[in-house]
């Protein structure tokens, strides 16, 4: 195991667990996530329970020098536009956005000290794709590929920052739209390979883009959906 440290925002189920889980076998992981209960039988893992869409990061809850960070929480709103409050806009803003820019600013310093570090967010194929009933969700998602791209230009070379654009993945905040084998087979049938992604194979791409291997790429946004976003 190296002597990395690794920061994974929502790192207690889904993609994020996933990725922790990867991470957790080359280094030092800090979670910050509400939940904490899933984490207690992986190694190497320093678990933060903090709410950040309300709460700050304490200054002295990071490590001096962080290797790359992960912001994995989302929200999945599907509502007719007319039937959206404007707080549901804020609340997938202060979500998807305004906690990553939190983490991003509170890990920034210890980032520049490591030499190398990367910086993985999460959109969705609903932002390049445009898709009924995905106002918020996809403004909100658009902001964060917006974010990618002008942290990566001012961040570099010593930052790397990309996004992955995954379409519907089965992971437990996507489990509504999976609940029964007539759902999972529609959204199957949706993409061209014929089936929907798991949260192993996302979080794969992630520590990919957070590696060595993957210090290369800057900027980008990576569309992992099935070939949902290009393909008819």
């Amino acid at each position: 195991m190296s002597d990395k440290n690794y920061i994974v925002a929502g790192g207690s189920s889904g993609i994020g667990l996933e990725l922790v889980k990867k991470l957790a076998l080359e280094g030092t992981v800090y979670v910050l996530s509400r939940s904490q209960d899933s984490l207690s039988n992986i190694e190497n893992v320093i678990p933060i329970t903090i709410d950040l869409a309300k709460d700050e990061i304490p200054a002295d809850a990071l490590p001096e020098v962080i290797h790359g960070i992960a912001y994995c929480p989302g929200t999945i709103n599907l509502k007719p536009f007319r039937s959206l409050k404007l707080e549901q806009f804020r609340e997938d803003f202060e979500i998807n956005l305004i906690g990553a820019v939190k983490v991003i600013q509170a890990g920034l310093k210890g980032m520049k000290k490591s030499g190398g570090a990367g910086v993985v967010l999460f959109s969705t194929v609903a932002v390049g794709q445009g898709m009924s009933f995905h106002a918020s969700i996809g403004a909100a998602k658009g902001a964060v590929e917006g974010l990618t791209r002008s942290l990566a230009a001012e961040l570099a070379p010593k930052i790397r920052v990309n996004c992955i654009a995954p379409s519907l993945t089965d992971t437990p905040l996507a489990a509504k739209f999976l609940a029964t084998p007539e759902k999972q087979e529609a959204s199957a049938n949706r993409h061209p390979l014929r089936r929907y992604g798991s949260a192993e194979e996302i979080a794969s791409f992630a520590h990919f883009l957070l590696q060595e291997k993957g210090s290369w790429m800057t900027g980008q946004i990576l569309g992992v959906d099935g070939g949902l976003s290009r393909l008819r």
